[in-house]
């Protein structure tokens, strides 16, 4: 005889404080948009090293860029001036959902009994849905303005992806993405809507490209993975005269982009009255960490706010800053992309699929990987289970779903909030929603299901994945 499932209890009454919603969002006007994006080169502790060739091993030049990037692209790349204006052509279009909110999590705190406060950028009311667009419209600018005709980049869970087919659409450039093949199956709406915007989309690795032909070779039911993606992306560009590639996280330029998120926070936290002792952002490839951070970076490296912390937030199953190597790698797996000196896994590493696709790249922003070697930023991990957890508290007090990305943020938040009301010192805390999570209620379906696994990498499969790095000086 079949039992009956038990029925589920009615959720309990929520505690509101008195006017849960109100003096809660701190808004900019238009006007208040940054006019220049925050370069940080010039106030790190030391110079950046430099990018390498993959084959000539030697330090790139601009002419060894030229065939992927604009120079207007290269030049920010390298560049030591501290603000860059913003051309007027992007600002008109960032406009379109810039400035984003600040938001005080004030039912969050109430609901977790919080003393310390928690505030949140949040970057997922763009037409992406993430902050993505920041940099896809300013390189897709870049871009037009030389002349090129077609972008071809990756994609890891698709928010970049669908950022690029945007950016494309205004500026007419036709876009091609790659996207990694276990998030194209895990998110079809996220191409669908890639679709809507004139990108064509392939499941990387494909048969287009040689790099993708010998990955299938030699695994025809690959996964694949950010490092592969790029790999057919960049052979894609560096083969039609007409072509550029695009990358969405890591270099300098990108980093540089994502800023203007930092740079509104300051302004609007002059309106609150309070200040971040703490700031958070899910790492990746680093950039809406950066863009969170790198505007606060210089108070605390002038010692005006020397104790303010920056938490770098990353999945145990692709945890490049916490167990990595700091050492030069490649930026793909068919050694195409510039040798950088960064966090790495190992270009040959393999993510297991946790559904939190824009995190499972082998390296990091050498920036970012620069401020965590020199102890300026913190680095921590967490595993799937618990990011899902403190994804669903949030959403239900604050009523957004987050990106399984961005969960990672809210779940140190959390923990952040909740170690610091124990030692008797409250915090203010800032972390960058960097997207919504629409596109992914498939992996929150899977969560309440109970069939999503924690997953943790083994030190052994780094040590094997590093063996293959380029050695540099």
């Amino acid at each position: 005889m079949a039992t009956k499932k038990k029925k589920k209890s009615a959720p309990k009454a929520r505690a509101f404080t008195k006017k849960p919603f109100e003096h809660r969002k701190i808004v900019l006007a238009d006007n208040e948009i940054p006019t220049s994006w925050y370069n940080i080169n010039p106030d790190l502790p030391k110079p950046p090293a430099p990018y390498y060739n993959p084959q000539t091993m030697k330090p790139l030049g601009p002419s060894d860029l030229a065939p992927l990037f604009p120079m207007g692209l290269i030049e920010q790349e390298v560049s030591m001036q501290r603000e860059i204006p913003i051309p007027e052509e992007i600002l008109s279009i960032y406009k379109l959902w810039r400035p984003t909110p600040l938001i005080r999590a004030r039912q969050l705190e109430k609901d977790l009994g919080l003393k310390s406060k928690i505030y949140y950028k949040y970057e997922g009311a763009s037409p992406a849905g993430s902050h993505k667009l920041n940099t896809a419209i300013a390189q897709a600018y870049y871009n037009k303005k030389e002349g090129i005709k077609r972008i071809a980049t990756e994609t890891g869970a698709g928010q970049w992806g669908s950022a690029m087919s945007i950016a494309c659409n205004y500026f007419g450039l036709a876009c091609t993405v790659y996207m990694v093949k276990v998030s194209y199956q895990q998110k079809p709406y996220r191409r669908h809507l890639m679709h809507v915007f004139n990108g064509e989309v392939f499941a990387s690795p494909t048969d287009r490209t040689n790099a993708g032909r010998s990955i299938r070779a030699a695994n025809p039911d690959s996964p694949g993975s950010l490092g592969i993606a790029i790999s057919e992306a960049v052979e894609d560009a560096a083969t039609h005269d007409d072509t550029h590639y695009a990358l969405g996280s890591v270099l300098n330029h990108v980093c540089m982009h994502q800023t203007v998120i930092g740079l509104e926070a300051k302004k609007q936290f002059a309106k609150t009255g309070d200040y971040p002792d703490i700031i958070i952002g899910c790492v990746g490839g680093g950039s809406n960490f950066a863009g969170i951070t790198f505007p606060f970076v210089p108070e605390k490296l002038s010692g005006k706010r020397k104790n303010m912390r920056f938490i770098a937030v990353e999945p145990a199953a692709c945890p490049t800053l916490t167990k990595g190597l700091y050492d030069f790698d490649y930026g793909d797996t068919a050694k195409m992309a510039p040798i950088a000196l960064m966090y790495t896994l190992g270009h040959t590493f393999m993510p297991d699929g946790i559904h939190a696709g824009g995190l499972r790249y082998h390296g990091a922003s050498p920036l970012v990987s620069m401020l965590v070697k020199e102890g300026i930023v913190e680095a921590q991990s967490y595993k799937q289970l618990a990011t899902f957890q403190a994804a669903t508290t949030f959403a239900r007090a604050e009523g957004i779903v987050p990106a399984p990305e961005s969960s990672h943020a809210i779940c140190a938040a959390i923990d952040e909030a909740k170690k610091a009301d124990a030692e008797g010192k409250p915090k203010t805390i800032l972390f960058n929603l960097s997207g919504h999570g629409f596109f992914d209620m498939t992996a929150y379906d899977m969560y309440f299901e109970g069939k999503l696994e924690d997953v943790e990498l083994q030190q052994s499969v780094i040590d094997t994945a590093v063996k293959d790095r380029p050695h540099i000086g």
